[in-house]
């Protein structure tokens, strides 16, 4: 039986605000094709084979009323973190966050018929730069100003996001819903093979022959093939009695020297040229990005799935790459 039918018998009505990005989209097909009823919350609705509903993320409007009598509501809002982190990004960053989650909370609230489960974004960033364990939901250091080397301690930017991801899940689970469950989504990075993601800027680094070590390569990749992503969503919505912070993530985050390889094997070029630390750092300001995408160490494993019985269809990296990596070649098929 497909996790969302032991959930409930019918089709189910799901609520996404902030749903237009990537991972949005990919819950929305998602659930769609498998026969439930999806409205994606978004301040420029578009055309879509599931609904689509105008919202500011910031104040109460018509919106509201898709909430009502929903079944599962999944608030993935929040200003995408690939840019650099100036103070007005950086508050664009955390009021969209924290401000659309009091904001759904509040709604949510006070509804006569809530949604039976609320799931919010969160992000496995929220753990220390980790090479020495992995990091689980029971024993994982969350981070915040770690050292990370003999004389350095975790950059600003680090500290950042981290503290982000630290007031979103305060904000979300402050909220007072009690009729409503709620799971904080601590997600790796999600790869899917379509353009202008994180899988498509690796697997361009390289085919352009450039797609060697990141850094020192000692530090951890965690990561999640989609679809992997969307059956864990469906997992936890079936699951009512799992709620609070899940990490999802693959079971097996790999050194970025490994993961790297792994990639240029799945694309079929055996060679890359490194990027050493400074040469990133450089990148990163010509990009209008981060360095700390690439250079924290995330060693996230899914303790809680694994627990619960989640079995993943891409728990290693070498499958879930080639995978990727020949839909990508057949993505106009």
């Amino acid at each position: 039986m497909h996790p969302v039918a032991a959930f409930s018998p019918r089709p189910l009505r799901i609520v996404m605000p902030g749903g237009s990005g990537q991972v949005g989209q990919v819950l929305a097909r998602y659930f769609q094709e498998r026969g439930h009823h999806v409205t994606v919350l978004t301040r420029l609705p578009y055309a879509a084979t599931y609904q689509t509903v105008g919202w500011d993320g910031e104040t109460v409007g018509p919106w509201t009323a898709y909430l009502e009598g929903a079944d599962v509501c999944i608030n993935l809002t929040g200003r995408n973190v690939n840019c650099r982190y100036t103070d007005a990004n950086r508050a664009a960053i955390y009021n969209s966050r924290i401000r659309s989650t009091r904001l759904v909370g509040e709604v949510i609230g006070e509804l006569a018929d809530p949604p039976k489960v609320w799931l919010n974004a969160s992000t496995a960033t929220i753990y220390r730069h980790a090479l020495d364990r992995p990091m689980d939901e029971a024993t994982g250091e969350l981070g915040g100003h770690e050292r990370i080397g003999l004389r350095r301690r975790a950059p600003d930017t680090w500290n950042f996001s981290v503290g982000v991801a630290k007031d979103s899940e305060t904000a979300f689970f402050a909220a007072e819903t009690p009729r409503t469950r709620k799971v904080a989504l601590r997600s790796a990075i999600t790869f899917s093979p379509v353009a202008g993601n994180a899988f498509a800027l690796l697997l361009n680094l390289v085919r352009l022959s450039i797609g060697g070590t990141q850094g020192n390569g000692r530090q951890f990749v965690s990561w999640i093939h989609e679809l992997d992503f969307a059956r864990a969503v469906a997992f936890l919505i079936s699951r009512g009695d799992i709620d609070g912070p899940v990490n999802v993530a693959s079971p097996h985050p790999l050194p970025n020297r490994e993961f790297m390889a792994i990639l240029r094997d799945a694309w079929g070029i055996p060679n890359g040229f490194p990027a050493p630390a400074p040469l990133i750092e450089l990148a990163a300001i010509f990009m209008r990005t981060e360095s700390e995408l690439v250079l924290k160490s995330r060693r996230v494993v899914p303790g809680r799935l694994l627990d619960a019985g989640f079995q993943f269809n891409f728990p290693t990296w070498p499958e879930a790459a080639q995978d990727l990596v020949y839909r990508w070649r057949h993505r106009y098929d």
